[in-house]
Order: C-alpha cells, then structure tokens, then sequence
C-alpha cells in the first residue's frame, strides 16, 4: 500500500473512531402533524454543503434548513415542523446568512466544533440571523420565539474587512432557547466594528459557554430578562454592550484585555439598563470593568441598579465609573469585590438609596464548587460516546404519534437503557402515556429536537387525587443521579391530576442531578386538544371550562429528594395557540408551577422560568440551600376573571395558599397568583428576579405606572418565623402594587422603586 493512500486509510479510521455520535446515529424522528416523510433530522452535507473552507456552502446550509417547508418567512409560530440541522466537523465558507427556522436547532459536532467562515464579500445580518428583518419588522415577533438551540460552532467574521459592519449572530429571543459552546473570532484592528452576538428584543433567556476574539462588541443586547453563564471575552473593545434590559443575570464572566467590560452607559436623559447582577466572575488587563450611567439623580428612580458579588480584579485600575467619576476603585494589581451595588435597598427595612460596599450573601457550603463559586454544569452532550452507546425509543417501539399508548414501549426503553449503561434517544415525537413514566436512577435521556413526553387519559384527570406524569426516583429520597435533557412534558385534553414531573431523586451535592433544556409546556400546540378550538379566551366570564383544567402541578420536588441542578427549564402553561396563526390567546388552568418542600435542600437553579400557572408559579416550603438564578413568571392573563381561589381547592398538606383567608383586608385584586412564595425556608439566594402580571382580565391597562400598577395586590412572599437568610438581588416586578410582604405586611411598595418599565430593588435582605 502506498503511503498516501494508508495515511488516508488512519485519516479515515480516525475520524470513523472520534465522529460524534449525533451524525453517525439512526434518526428515526416522527412529526406527527407533518407531511408523512418529514424530515426532522438534516445533515447538511446530505443538501451538498461540503465543510471544505473553499466551497461556498449558504445555498445547501439553506436548503437544508428550508427542506419539507418549516416555519420562515410570514410564519408566525409553529410546533409541527421540527428540524435538526446537523453541522460535522469542517470550515462551511458562507456569502450570506444562515436563517434557521421556528422550532428549529443548529447543531455542530460537540466533539469537533465546525466553523461558519463568512467570504470577504459577506451580505447578510449575522452569519447566523435568527430572526430576520424581512420587512422593518422582526419576522417572529420576539417575545414569542421559543423552543430554539444553536450550539457546537465557530463563528469567524475575520475575512470581512475589520470596518465593514458585521454580526456574528442575530438572536432576538424567548424562553425555551439557548445558546451553548460558540466561539466568535472577529478582527483585532484598531477601525474594528464587528459585534459577535446580537439583540434587540425577546423575553429570554439563557446562553452559556461563549467565547468572544476581538472585536467592538463582544455582546451587544437588549431584552427583558437573561441568565448568562461562562462568558469569556478577549481583546474586545467593550466586552458587553446593553442596550436596555429589565433584569440581567451574569455569572461565572472572564473578560480579558478589553477597553470596558460592562458598558451600561445607554440611554440620553433616561437610563435605558433596569438592572445588572455579576457574581463570580473575573475582569483582568480591563481600564474600566463598568461603565454605568446611574447617578444618585437618575431617571427614573432605580435604573441603572448594579449589584456585585465575589468579583476578581486584575490590573483594572477603575472596577465601576460613572458620569460623575470614578465610583469604586480598582487596582493595578489584584483584589477582590466582595458585594458592591447601587440602588435601592431593603435589609430588611426600607427604601434606602445606596451606593457602596455590601454585605456579600451567605453561601452554604453544598452550592459551592471547590473554587468558591457557585457550583455549574454545562449540559453534557456526551461527545465521547458512539452511536452504539445509545439507545432509540421509536426502535425500542414506541410511536410518537401523539395517538398511540407509548407508555408501555417507552417504560421498556428507558429500563433498558439503563440495564446496559446506554443513553435513551428520545427521537423527536409526541409520545401519548397514559399512565406514570419512572426513571429510575442511572437514566440518562436526551431528547431530540424537543421531543414531547404527553399524558392523556382519566388518569391523570382527578383533581382530588394527582399521579404523575414523569416520576423520577420511585419514591422520595431514593438514592441515584440522573441527567435528563432536550425534551418537553405535557398533557393532552383535560388533566386536572397531572403533575407533570415529580422529582424524589436524593443525589449527592458533589454529583448532583440535572436538567439542561427540559421543559413543561401545557397546551397550545397541535395534538394538545387545548387550542383555540377548545379553550379560546373569554374575557368578562368566569366560567370555568371543565376541559380546560388541563394540570395539577407543573413540577414538584418532594420531601426526600435533594442534589439537583436545573439550567433552562421553562414551566409554561400556554396563554397563546403556538400554531395559531394569530397566536390567539386562550384560557387554560394548571394549579401550581415548581413547588419545593425537599428538606435537605440543595438545588441550583439557573436561568428557570414559571408561567400562568392558577396558585402561584414558585413555591418554596420549610427547604433550604437554594440558588436561583434569574427566574421569571407572569401571572394569568385571565384573572381575576375568575380568581385563584377556583378552580383548584387550596391543599393544606401541600401548603397551597388560602387567598379566602390571606386576603383579608388587603385591597385591589389579591387573589391572585403568587409568582415567589417562601415559607419557612432558610439560605433562599435568589440572583434576579422578573416578576411580572401584565394582565387583568386580558387588559393590560393595569401594568403601567400611570394606572398604578394595579394588576394585582401582592406578587412576592416571605412567610414564617423559620425564615432565614431569604435574600434576593435584583427583584423587578411588573402590575403588583406590593412589590415583596413579610408575614403579610408589604415590605417594598413599587412606587417608591420605579424603573424603566418595572419597579426594582436592588438588595432586599430578610434578616
């Protein structure tokens, strides 16, 4: 044999060895509401993309994005038409923008990121424009994108000319979406103005495990609420752009060598920026770490709110300057920022104006890595894995054909899965259980493209007695780990029983559970039987539909169980049809969002959100050792037409709130749904909180200053003398009057905590 030819031979070998299971994989993924051969899966190299770096590959990326017709240009939201579209490893040379579709994944090869190399003569908003401008209008109205990923890729804007104006990628965005393991190289000249990530609009979100060369922008962003995790950014002019935000959540940045960190300085006369949390991170060889433009006279009262915890500095001779000066000190050599913020503050008394020095959060020892910090994990794609490690539950028998009882074939897949030591592939599919699903310790489920776990049936339909739907750990406080993610849980026609998911799992601090990317989504798509057509909004009658109580609990995490880590989960009950093409509003009940009454306590919550849900959408009982890391609810939209005292009876056994009771002698609408309720809990750590209730009846004429912020009475609850260290930064809540109540009496009152468009407190401590 001749040696090129058994060089080629080991190339070869090599790469058959080292390919990421994902390419190599049998993709049996089934959209039940599609045409009959769709394809949710899409190499593509399958569409004639060749990875060479010399080929221009944007007609065949695009084609496979556009095969079998998804959801683009005047779609508006769609769940029939999922797609993978599979990068393998390899430099893909492209002219103009890669433009993914709704309910639609970009992912490249975990083990081998590929590379998006835009051409010298690249035309197009970002090398990937999530969210096109086909007219002056975003195509998907932001706020409504949702159940989206892009991950395992380089973006490389260094062949456009450094002054040319160029976006790595456009990513206006929502709940359900993400960002993981993407690094952007741009250009290092001094006449640089290429931006890396780009956003002007949504209601997200979470990205983590970025990475940003050169140049002007890093990030440059606007929206309502993110959690950002593992952000690193080199040699960039501004690290990190805001362009107006609500809440924001940062943790675990390294910015090196840059001319600013944080530019929060948006806004002419009015600051633009709600409000920043930044906790163990690092700035090093950075002139300015933030610049912020709050003074002591901003408008309005509380923007521009900046808080600061266990924050390294290296040769970062300004840590914060603002309009009037330096505000704090760096250094030229290294220190260390225990807690410094501004804004207002209640400890636990106030409104009090601050601007200095705090007393940094009590951190229990189990939330802590060995490095000090909070603990994190990245959601593992199993990138040393082969094709053979994994099992298939549409192989394994199950249909996922939002018809046919899968409980049976996918009880048996996942037993098996975890028999061999292998991984469950949830193939994409709407899988119809009709009965409890048990993951047992071990189980380690990766879904594809969101695939959808479904209850149906009178099982899961008395209220007075709830079963549920996925059940982790047999019983509470069994022993084991698992690692669930990439999948939706749901129900299909009247649920009033469903507890979606019941977490007993008791896993060890140091080896915690996790969930990366699982969500509840409750109604409003094709198959639900809870759309338009079932369950359209009624606003002024408060008439309950029987139909329409369509959950019990979105997620409940018993007495035993402890050691979990959860990275961008949403608990959503839908408020709209997704595959309506008005997105019309509709009316359905589900009693309560994430409660929790582990007692061992110990769970990480990173960048969760809980919605619409009749009780409350939070609820913490007699638990302890909990971070969470910008959460984000909203209220019903229909109530209080009728009230949270129907249609789910008040439970005493699960601490359910009495609002016959609780609202005695509190004015305005009070029977409303709590969006954080802590009872008798203590090391409660929350890092950004957007607690919001737009609505009133369907109108939104209450959620504005001007009307009083009249939506409802009360939003946030501290209760019980077993209360301790309850600490929130960054609370920012939208139509409650009372912003936080102790023991029912109103400790922060939005008036006195005005912001851009929500009333925030930068520091509220329990005491």
């Amino acid at each position: 044999m001749r040696l090129g030819t058994l060089l080629l031979a080991v190339a070869s070998l090599t790469s058959a060895v080292n390919a990421y299971w994902m390419g190599d994989i049998a993709h049996r993924g089934y959209a039940p509401f599609a045409y009959s051969g769709y394809p949710v899966f899409r190499n593509v190299k399958d569409y004639g993309a060749k990875g060479d770096g010399v080929t221009d590959d944007t007609i065949a990326i695009n084609a496979a994005i556009t095969a079998g017709n998804p959801c683009n240009q005047g779609c508006t939201s769609t769940t029939t038409t999922p797609a993978v579209v599979y990068f393998p490893a390899g430099t893909y040379l492209i002219s103009g923008s890669i433009k993914p579709a709704y309910f639609t994944q970009l992912i490249g090869d975990a083990s081998s990121p590929p590379t998006l190399k835009a051409t010298a003569n690249f035309a197009g908003f970002g090398l990937i424009d999530a969210n096109p401008y086909y007219t002056q209008y975003l195509n998907w109205k932001a706020v409504n994108v949702f159940f989206r990923q892009i991950r395992n890729f380089v973006i490389d804007t260094t062949n456009i000319p450094p002054a040319n104006a160029a976006t790595g990628i456009h990513w206006p965005s929502s709940q359900a979406t993400s960002l993981q393991n993407i690094v952007f190289n741009m250009p290092t000249a001094s006449n640089v103005v290429h931006v890396g990530l780009f956003m002007e609009e949504g209601s997200g979100g979470f990205v983590t495990d970025l990475t940003f060369n050169g140049g002007a922008t890093g990030a440059s962003m606007g929206n309502q609420q993110f959690t950002m995790r593992n952000l690193k950014f080199n040699n960039c002019k501004t690290a990190i752009y805001h362009l107006w935000n609500w809440g924001w959540t940062y943790s675990g940045l390294s910015i090196n060598n840059c001319g600013v960190g944080i530019d929060i300085t948006a806004g002419s006369g009015k600051v633009e920026t709600g409000s920043i949390i930044v906790f163990d991170s690092s700035f090093t060889n950075t002139p300015v770490a933030i610049s912020t433009s709050w003074t002591t006279a901003s408008s309005p009262d509380t923007a521009g709110t900046l808080v600061l915890e266990n924050i390294a500095l290296t040769n970062v001779p300004i840590a914060v300057k603002g309009p009037q000066g330096t505000y704090l000190s760096g250094s030229t050599g290294s220190t260390t920022i225990t807690a410094w913020g501004n804004g207002h503050k209640y400890t636990p008394s106030g409104p009090v104006e601050f601007a200095g020095a705090l007393t940094p959060n009590p951190r229990p020892v189990s939330l802590l890595a060995s490095n000090g910090r909070y603990y994190t994990r990245s959601k593992p794609q199993y990138e040393t894995l082969s094709a053979s490690q994994f099992i298939s539950a549409r192989a394994s028998g199950a249909k996922g054909d939002a018809a046919t009882d899968d409980t049976a074939a996918l009880q048996n897949a996942i037993n098996t899965a975890v028999a061999q030591g292998k991984v469950l592939y949830l193939d994409y599919g709407l899988y119809r259980v009709t009965s409890t699903i048990r993951i047992p310790p071990g189980a380690k489920i990766v879904g594809e493209s969101y695939a959808t776990i479904m209850s149906a049936g009178g099982f899961f339909n008395d209220i007075n007695n709830p079963k549920p739907v996925l059940q982790v750990g047999s019983s509470s406080g069994q022993a084991g780990t698992v690692e669930l993610s990439d999948f939706i849980v749901s129900t299909q026609n009247a649920q009033a029983g469903a507890v979606l998911i019941e977490w007993n799992l008791a896993s060890p601090a140091s080896n915690p559970s996790g969930m990366w990317d699982v969500h509840t989504r409750i109604g409003g798509f094709v198959g639900s039987q809870q759309q338009v057509g079932q369950c359209l909004k009624t606003p002024g009658n408060p008439t309950v539909r029987q139909e329409c109580i369509v959950a019990f609990m979105a997620m409940h995490i018993t007495k035993g169980a402890s050691g979990l880590y959860m990275e961008n989960v949403w608990l959503w009950t839908a408020d709209h049809d997704i595959d309506d093409a008005a997105n019309t509003q509709i009316t359905l009940y589900s009693g309560r969002g994430l409660y929790i009454e582990s007692t061992s306590g110990t769970f990480w919550l990173y960048g969760t959100g809980s919605e619409h849900h009749v009780l409350y959408q939070y609820q913490l009982s007699s638990t302890q050792n909990i971070f969470m890391g910008m959460i984000q609810t909203e209220t019903p939209y229909y109530q209080p037409t009728p009230n949270a005292l129907v249609p789910f009876p008040s439970v005493s056994s699960l601490n359910d709130p009495n609002f016959s009771t609780s609202c005695s002698g509190v004015s305005g609408n009070c029977a409303a749904a709590w969006g954080l309720r802590v009872l008798n809990s203590k090391n409660i750590l929350v890092y950004g909180a957007g607690l919001y209730s737009f609505f009133s009846d369907y109108s939104t004429a209450c959620s504005t200053f001007a009307a009083g912020q009249t939506c409802q009475s009360r939003i946030a609850s501290v209760e019980g003398t077993g209360c301790s260290n309850v600490n929130i930064y960054g609370l920012n809540t939208i139509g409650a009057q009372s912003m936080l109540t102790r023991d029912g009496v109103s400790v922060a009152w939005y008036a006195d905590n005005v912001n851009n468009f929500p009333s925030s407190v930068g520091v509220y401590k329990s005491g």
